[in-house]
């Protein structure tokens, strides 16, 4: 499938309507998904027949581009029951094959199932302070082998350095930064949009597979 092409149908899923401040819930859009998971399986080999989680999935748009992607076997999780339901809704629309687990990124484990690979797109800690790196340590514990993150450009030394020390990445890669354009969706957001920028990492694991 063509980057194109993968950004085109993703673009059609439906996103929150009425997201949840306390769970920073913002759309990740067709534009950003699309190329962290064609990059993450056409330079990398970590989609195509890799068992993916999705981890705090939201609508489900990092989960469905994986199985679109031909991934083994994708597993969406989040807290929000309303979240899973919209990512319900956008697998069968897609036909994407996802199995979807209401869970708590802070203690989520996957019993009996090798997990190759973990994208996300993790809060990025403003309303919950280090909320970005508690769900960068449990894809750490989940995955065998990667894991693809984005995060706020303006934290780059302090998400490689804890990664490294602290999470046992064996690896940390800015793969590119990309522009992440957030519309006006809570109350106290004054501007229409604003650009943030983000890293698209890469982390490597140091496990035996």
């Amino acid at each position: 499938m063509k980057l194109k092409q993968l950004e085109g149908i993703i673009s059609q899923l439906v996103q929150f309507q009425n997201p949840k401040i306390e769970l920073e819930q913002y759309s990740t859009g067709a534009h950003i998904a699309s190329r962290m998971l064609y990059m993450a399986d056409s330079s990398y080999d970590d989609i195509s027949g890799k068992v993916v989680v999705d981890l705090g999935c939201g609508c489900g748009t990092l989960g469905v581009a994986a199985s679109l992607l031909s991934a083994d076997h994708v597993i969406g999780m989040d807290i929000d029951a309303d979240a899973l339901d919209l990512a319900r809704e956008n697998s069968l629309e897609l036909e994407a094959s996802i199995d979807l687990i209401q869970g708590n990124v802070a203690s989520f484990r996957i019993e009996g199932v090798q997990v190759d690979t973990v994208v996300m797109n993790p809060p990025f800690g403003t309303r919950q302070k280090g909320a970005d790196m508690m769900f960068l340590s449990s894809a750490c514990q989940i995955a065998n082998s990667t894991v693809y993150s984005l995060h706020k450009s303006s934290t780059r030394e302090h998400v490689k350095r804890v990664a490294l020390n602290n999470f046992g990445a064996k690896t940390a890669d800015v793969l590119c930064q990309l522009r992440y354009n957030l519309s006006a969706l809570y109350k106290f957001h004054k501007k229409q949009e604003v650009d943030i920028m983000v890293d698209l990492w890469r982390f490597t694991l140091q496990k035996a597979i």
